[in-house]
C-alpha cells in the first residue's frame, strides 16, 4: 500500500437545504483537493442534515429520502468528485423501491458509487430500518470500512469490521453537546454559538468540556488503539435543527493518537497523510493475533435481544402529554 493523504470536514448544515448542504460540501471537497487531498469525509446527514428528522412523519422522511445510487444528491456527489478528481463520503436519507428508509453513508468517486453503508443502529425516528451488514471497500489500495454514529458504540462493530479486512474505518457523526446520563452532559447554549465571534473562549470552553470533546476523548481512540486501525471521524459544527454540535472532526492513528484535528469554529477540514507502516507496529496488531476466539465464540455469539436506549429520546415516554420534548414525533 502507498501513502494516502485524506481530509475530514466540519460544517454548519442547514435541515433539509440539500442544495446549499451540497454547495458546501463542494466547497470544502475543492479546497481538499488543491492541497493534494486524495479523499475528503462529511459528517452523518450532511447533505440533508440531522436532527430535524426526528419531527417528520413517515410521509414527509420518504420526501426527504432519495434512492441510493440513482437519486439526485448522489448523482451530484458524483459529479463533484469527477470534477475535482477526489472522493467524497457524504450521508443522507435512503429509500429503497419498497419505501423502506435507511441512514445512509456514501463513498464516491469519479466513476460513480463506490461503496454505501446502512446504519445499523439508527434511532433519529422511529420509521428509518436498520442496516444489516458490515460494509467493506478498496480506496487506492487500502481496505476501507464505514461505521455511522451510534454503530462505534458497539464495540463489536468496531472489530467486525476490522477482521473483516478494514485498515480505515470512516466514523461520520452528529454527536455530543446532548444529554446523557454521564457526569457533565448536556445541551450546549446556543447563545454562545451566536456570540462566539465576540466571546470564543466560553464556547470553546463548552465544547472542549464534558458536554463535549471530553466525552469523544474517552472512547474513539481507545477504538483505534485496541484494533490498530485508523480511524476518519466527521462531525457537524453550529446548529443542527435547534441543538448545537461542536465539530472536532478528527482523523486518528492506530496508536490512537489524534494526528489532525479541525480547532475552528466554523466551516473547516484538516488533512493527514496515512501510512501502512503503522498499521503492524501498532499495539492493537499484536494483540489481534493474539487472540483466542474460542475462549468467547459461544459468549460473544449467544442469542441477544437488542435492547437501545438514548437518553434523551427517552425523555419522550416520561414527560407530560403537550410537554416539549427532543424524541422524536
Amino acid at each position: 500500500m502507498e501513502h494516502i493523504k485524506i481530509s475530514t470536514a466540519q460544517f454548519e448544515h442547514r435541515s433539509g437545504d440539500k442544495a446549499y448542504n451540497q454547495s458546501v460540501i463542494e466547497q470544502i471537497a475543492e479546497k481538499a483537493s488543491l492541497e493534494g487531498s486524495q479523499v475528503i469525509a462529511f459528517h452523518e446527514c450532511s447533505i440533508t442534515g440531522y436532527t430535524f428528522a426526528r419531527k417528520l412523519t413517515r410521509e414527509q422522511l420518504l420526501d426527504v429520502a432519495e434512492y441510493v445510487p440513482q437519486g439526485e444528491s448522489t448523482s451530484r456527489l458524483v459529479q463533484t468528485a469527477a470534477k475535482l478528481n477526489i472522493t467524497i463520503l457524504a450521508g443522507l436519507f435512503e429509500k429503497d423501491r419498497n419505501d423502506k428508509i435507511y441512514k445512509t453513508y456514501v463513498c464516491v468517486d469519479k466513476n460513480g458509487l463506490v461503496a454505501k453503508h446502512r446504519k445499523l443502529h439508527p434511532f433519529i425516528n422511529q420509521w428509518i430500518t436498520p442496516g444489516n451488514k458490515y460494509t467493506l471497500f478498496d480506496l487506492h489500495g487500502w481496505k476501507c470500512g464505514i461505521l455511522i454514529c451510534y454503530d462505534n458504540n458497539v464495540i463489536e462493530n468496531v472489530r467486525a469490521t476490522k477482521l473483516l479486512g478494514a485498515d480505515i474505518i470512516f466514523m461520520p457523526h452528529v454527536t455530543m453537546c446532548t444529554p446523557s446520563p454521564r457526569p457533565g452532559a448536556g445541551f450546549v447554549d446556543p447563545e454562545l454559538w451566536r456570540n462566539r465571534h465576540k466571546d470564543p473562549e466560553a464556547l470553546r470552553s463548552e465544547f472542549d468540556g464534558p458536554k463535549g470533546r471530553e466525552w469523544i476523548m474517552k472512547w474513539l481512540p481507545a477504538r483505534a488503539y485496541d484494533n490498530g486501525v485508523y480511524i476518519v471521524f466527521s462531525n457537524p459544527v453550529g446548529m443542527d435543527d435547534d441543538q448545537l454540535k461542536n465539530g472536532c472532526s478528527m482523523i486518528i492513528d492506530p496508536f490512537g493518537d489524534i494526528i489532525s484535528e479541525c480547532r475552528t469554529l466554523g466551516d473547516d477540514f484538516v488533512t493527514a497523510t496515512l501510512t501502512p507502516e503503522k498499521l503492524t507496529v501498532a499495539g492493537g496488531y499484536r494483540y489481534i493475533k493474539a487472540r483466542r476466539p474460542e475462549l468467547y465464540r459461544d459468549i460473544i455469539g449467544k442469542d441477544h435481544k437488542p435492547e437501545q436506549k438514548v437518553a434523551w429520546l427517552e425523555e419522550k415516554k416520561t414527560q407530560p402529554s403537550g410537554s416539549k420534548t427532543n424524541g422524536f414525533k
